[in-house]
């Protein structure tokens, strides 16, 4: 990409106001160190120390941060947490960062959405870590919930230049999480009010609901959600599938396709934007979410689909070298990894 270009486009992110709707999560990574393991008594399995306790934002959460990182005028997380010692971390990072808490509901009867990793303090990497336990909640939002989301969000969106959509509780029960039925039908209606904001979704399960919208899924997904979960992830298929995305969303698709680039749909037809060239170990963990942050911002900074693929494509590029962690991307990052394309 042409380097002035670039800095064009990256110099009006301070400038840009983004709305963040959906699943918060914690984060919370539990380092345990082998040579200090205990056998319990009552049990006779292995009790693992934990030595060291680190969290930060993640799903919803790891896209603010994202866009922080990358230098956004202002990100409003909207949402929910429980009224529980994650919560208290999740927002305590979230203010930490500069970003208002407001338009996060607090209830006592949600959990915290949460990942717990447990990690081996001595091994870097994917290698180190052990199962994880996930904190979710499996029942449908309360209405009380629902109508105080959909309140902070028609409070927010006209003074914004962006909503990003974060869809990411997938169950078996509907409406567990955040973007319930009610909560996507007041995004969508304001996807139609506000033609001038962009609104970007990305939703595991239920893309082909979002109107008026730009979309995000990557391959598996997309053919997913057009042929069925038994459609094989061919290139014919996922041409297809976003051709059909782009029908429902009538503002464009960005579908990722990991080492392969993204493939960009719009009223043009489809061009594919090149991913980054990595070399040595990757950690593709929260890249769909740097790759929507870094879109996102230049979208809204006057760049064109292809430009922001570019973009995303670079700031997916340089997280995913962080090893063990769902790292963030600078202006800088991205400035150095377009010189070395």
């Amino acid at each position: 990409m042409d380097a002035r270009r670039l800095k064009e486009i990256l110099s009006h992110f301070k400038d840009k106001k983004i709305a963040v709707v959906g699943d918060f999560f914690l984060d919370k990574y539990l380092f345990f160190d082998k040579k200090w393991e205990e056998i319990s008594i009552e049990t006779g399995l292995v009790a693992n120390q934990v030595t060291l306790i680190k969290h930060s934002p993640g799903a919803a959460g790891n896209i603010v941060k994202n866009i922080v990182s990358l230098g956004a005028g202002e990100v409003i997380p909207i949402g929910f947490t429980g009224d529980d010692g994650e919560g208290y971390d999740l927002r305590s990072d979230l203010e930490e960062m500069g970003c208002t808490t407001k338009y996060l509901v607090k209830s006592k009867k949600r959990y915290t959405p949460t990942y717990m990793k447990p990690q081996n303090i001595d091994i870097v990497g994917l290698s180190g870590e052990n199962e994880r336990y996930d904190i979710k909640n499996h029942d449908t939002l309360l209405a009380e919930i629902e109508d105080e989301i959909i309140q902070n969000i028609k409070g927010v969106i006209p003074i914004v230049d962006g909503v990003v959509i974060a869809d990411q509780v997938e169950l078996r029960k509907p409406d567990c999480g955040t973007v319930t039925k009610r909560v996507r039908e007041c995004l969508v209606e304001c996807a139609k009010v506000y033609p001038n904001i962009i609104f970007w979704v990305d939703s595991r399960m239920r893309m082909m609901h979002f109107t008026n919208m730009v979309l995000k899924p990557n391959n598996e997904e997309a053919v997913r959600c057009i042929f069925g979960s038994k459609a094989p992830i061919n290139d014919d298929n996922i041409i297809k599938a976003g051709e059909k995305l782009l029908e429902a969303s009538k503002r464009g698709v960005f579908l990722t396709c990991g080492s392969k680039g993204v493939l960009v749909f719009d009223k043009e037809g489809v061009n594919r934007a090149k991913a980054v060239k990595i070399e040595g170990e990757v950690d593709t963990t929260g890249a769909g979410d740097s790759f929507t942050s870094g879109a996102i911002l230049s979208l809204t900074s006057g760049a064109t689909y292809h430009e922001a693929a570019q973009i995303g494509n670079f700031t997916s590029g340089v997280t995913v070298q962080m090893l063990g962690t769902t790292g963030q991307a600078t202006q800088e990052d991205l400035i150095k990894i377009n010189n070395q394309c």
